[in-house]
């Protein structure tokens, strides 16, 4: 990708600030923080709420929804604890006001005064890029030496006839329900519809989850994905895959959502509808057209592998340009971007998305880092496939938690690891492990020969590591060892064998 734009506008001979950073979400906010670490002036503009979507619409808020579910399941599934019975009352309003108290509780962290005492200078107000080194914002123009691109995504809406005509919401403006919806739709079945999903269900809405796809996370395995949609079942939702949402109708303030399912036409009535089917970087109307930046097909702003865009002093992080769309691999590219952009004319750094991990927060978790064997199969890679069910594992046993399993790939005939895949209860913690270990190159063995805690969840990962060196233990030393162990208990005498048998 060309990287010498900039050649087409007048630079100017000094700047006002170092960096000015689009957008305080995770990517914008750890930029910011990164530069004035190392001392130099930046300036972080933000058009909404510092935090970004993480915070105020997404993972934050998520979160704590699924956390009040969660508790509602156990209360009503308590006799598998030894509880004869159990019973919550809850409002669902309540619910709602404390997901906004969770992200009061966290707002701090993201702060303006907090940012502004670290030496951000933070305004609040619409950017507009006006030349590689120029932001328009509340009518100054600040110049810069270079610009970092967080914008962000928003929710992708899909053009489905009659979609104005019914009460339906997305990760935005989700949080502003406090009316329960009896009967819900979730259209999507990806993390945030799962999860989403699952969520509303267990709050006694009565759920209808709906998937284009022949099954729901399709990026995951497939009889990960199995998994999931088991619970799903066995808590009485309606998964409903291989169907395609074509219309709402809305008559005399029923609200149905007519879909396409085998070629037949199926109908769901519903109070409430979630659209839930991806996300649409955040790249129009501050000026990227006008000024030129290129855009991948799939409309992220275009990097190389350094984060620059076309413009060899603007960078791009997070959800704007991709690949993955998660707050802590916006925060890994903050780094590179700020870094590069800081020091690039003594070294630069190419991003690494080499171990990248994420986790869809169903019930049970799934954890993910590296490859599966849809990945592998697909990019042609040689695998081999370790597995441990985590309903041998004492502590899971003990917490009724005892489902799931850990899968592990590795080169064949080798202990490195090539990706991991974990299913069960505190999977986004326990896939850490891996994370560090092909981080740091770590292999299998190593993580065997690594004291764990017992009883811990965390023995699941020790316990797949020992099913790996079960598989490739050394059949002719074992053979050997055998017969030294024979020669070291001795000869028995005739008479003793004699004695034996009689």
């Amino acid at each position: 990708m060309s990287t010498d734009n900039t050649q087409n506008f007048e630079k100017p001979d000094f700047f006002d600030t170092n960096v000015i950073v689009i957008g305080a979400g995770s990517g914008g906010l750890i930029a910011s923080l990164i530069a004035a670490a190392v001392k130099a002036r930046v300036t972080l503009i933000e058009k909404h709420k510092m935090g970004g979507d993480c915070l105020n619409t997404g993972c934050v808020p998520s979160k704590a929804l699924i956390k009040t579910a969660r508790f509602l399941t156990d209360v009503k599934n308590s006799s598998k604890y030894g509880v004869k019975t159990a019973s919550a009352d809850f409002d669902f309003h309540d619910v709602m006001e404390r997901v906004q108290q969770v992200i009061k509780k966290i707002e701090p962290h993201d702060s303006i005064e907090r940012f502004t005492e670290l030496g951000v200078d933070c305004i609040t107000g619409e950017a507009r890029v006006v030349t590689p080194w120029a932001v328009e914002v509340n009518g100054q123009t600040i110049t810069a030496r270079n610009i970092i691109l967080a914008a962000g995504a928003r929710p992708f809406v899909p053009p489905i006839e009659g979609l104005d005509q019914v009460k339906w919401y997305n990760s935005d403006n989700l949080w502003e329900l406090r009316e329960q919806p009896k009967r819900m739709i979730v259209l999507g079945g990806g993390p945030i519809g799962c999860e989403m999903a699952q969520a509303f269900n267990r709050l006694g809405s009565e759920v209808s989850l709906v998937e284009m796809a022949p099954r729901i996370m399709i990026r995951e395995d497939e009889e990960i994905s199995a998994m999931v949609q088991d619970k799903f079942v066995a808590e009485n939702m309606n998964v409903l895959c291989g169907t395609r949402a074509v219309s709402c109708k809305n008559v005399n303030g029923e609200q149905t959502l007519v879909c396409d399912q085998d070629d037949k036409e199926i109908e769901i009535p519903f109070d409430g509808l979630l659209v839930a089917i991806g996300r649409r970087p955040n790249v129009e109307g501050y000026g990227l057209e006008e000024l030129g930046v290129t855009l991948r097909k799939n409309n992220t702003v275009d990097t190389d592998e350094f984060l620059r865009t076309n413009f060899d002093n603007i960078y791009a992080v997070g959800d704007v340009t991709g690949p993955y769309q998660f707050t802590h691999t916006a925060a890994h590219q903050a780094w590179f971007a700020t870094v590069n952009s800081l020091f690039g004319q003594f070294k630069k750094f190419k991003a690494d998305y080499s171990v990248i991990p994420w986790a869809t927060f169903t019930d049970p978790e799934v954890a993910r880092v590296g490859l599966n064997e849809t990945d592998a199969k697909a990019q042609n890679i040689a695998y081999e496939v370790t597995t441990y069910g985590i309903d041998d594992l004492d502590r899971a046993i003990a917490d009724s938690e005892d489902h799931g399993v850990v899968k592990v790939l590795t080169v064949p005939g080798k202990d490195k690891i090539l990706g991991v895949t974990i299913v069960g209860a505190h999977a986004g913690d326990l896939i850490a492990e891996y994370v560090l270990a092909m981080k740091h190159k770590l292999g299998l063995k190593k993580i065997l020969g690594t004291i764990h805690i017992y009883p811990t969840m965390s023995e699941a990962n020790k316990m797949a590591a020992g099913n790996w060196q079960k598989a490739h233990a050394p059949q002719k030393i074992l053979s050997l060892l055998e017969k030294y162990h024979r020669w070291r208990r001795g000869k028995k005498p005739a008479s003793a064998a004699l004695k034996s048998t009689t």
